[in-house]
């Protein structure tokens, strides 16, 4: 089994560096490739890629910034590995986060991607255990400024993870066309675990592998956000939206759990309401952010 890893770059040599030094101190003994992906860098990290070993790294160079689907479909089809492991520049790994992944993938029948735990670099609180969904219908991370201690078990499926750290067959990824390349920077890594979900694979957080994560540090991270939520909620939002309906009130409420101040008072009683059984459906706020959205979207995303 050969295991290619594909990391895209965007400036922020310092933390690639980082992320590096910290790939080869806790990487285990197996067949493996490294697949950089530089999408338009000008701070010196094209001359820091040109310099590694090239028996293990092959490296891209976009001639224009193109984003983060386009450039790791483009290492995915590089690759030469069975299984992608899809990691940020932006991590710090860690001694065990590896081979939690390989086990889970191996084992879990009907497979699609299998992710981790991601600590926040500056909290120390969870970024990512998997991800739920709003009121609205957005994507959100379950357990998301919580200790690690509240990730119990080995790891739980959920509809959808983040690609900041995860592992896929390639055959399966490149068998559904990779990530869409009409998001950018955001979604397109929710938007392919559902579309593997409505072919029958599950996805798993395996809590057994953490990593550290500086969150959104790549520039430019949240420049399309508002066209990435409207395409999301146009061509998911029917699903996601209702699956909110369960998993809003209770992530809600356990995120500001310990600051308390930082509640809404008409979500809290929204979300108070629905996990004692007296609130059902949509919700008026919810569905008013939903079409605010929409609305602002491009013309191409609008419904």
């Amino acid at each position: 089994m050969k295991y290619s890893f594909i990391t895209s770059v965007y400036n922020k040599l310092n933390l690639t560096r980082e992320f590096w030094d910290g790939f080869q101190a806790n990487m285990q003994p197996c067949d493996w490739e490294m697949v950089w992906v530089d999408d338009g860098s000008t701070d010196g990290t094209r001359e820091w890629l040109a310099a590694l070993p090239k028996e293990r790294c092959k490296v891209l160079l976009n001639a224009n910034n193109a984003g983060y689907a386009i450039s790791n479909n483009a290492g995915a089809r590089l690759a030469e590995g069975d299984v992608l492991c899809f990691l940020n520049n932006d991590l710090a790994l860690t001694e065990n986060w590896f081979k939690p992944l390989v086990d889970s993938l191996s084992a879990i029948a009907n497979v699609g991607v299998v992710g981790n735990i991601q600590l926040g670099r500056a909290t120390g609180m969870i970024d990512h255990a998997g991800v739920v969904f709003d009121m609205v219908g957005r994507p959100d991370h379950y357990l998301k400024g919580r200790r690690l201690a509240a990730a119990r078990g080995e790891g739980r499926f959920s509809n959808a993870v983040t690609s900041a750290c995860c592992m896929i067959c390639r055959d399966l990824f490149l068998s559904v066309g990779g990530f869409d390349e009409s998001f950018r920077n955001g979604c397109e890594d929710v938007d392919l675990c559902l579309r593997l979900g409505q072919m029958g694979c599950r996805h798993w957080v395996d809590y057994r592998s953490v990593v550290w994560h500086h969150v959104s540090a790549s520039p430019g991270r949240k420049d399309y956000e508002m066209q990435n939520q409207a395409l999301f909620l146009k061509r998911w939002g029917h699903l996601t939206s209702k699956w909110g309906q369960e998993n809003w009130p209770r992530n809600y409420l356990s995120r500001y759990s310990h600051c308390l101040w930082r509640l809404n008072g008409t979500k809290t009683v929204d979300a108070l309401l629905r996990l004692a059984g007296l609130k059902h459906g949509d919700s008026e706020w919810a569905a008013r952010k939903r079409g605010e959205i929409l609305a602002q979207a491009p013309e191409e995303v609008k419904v």
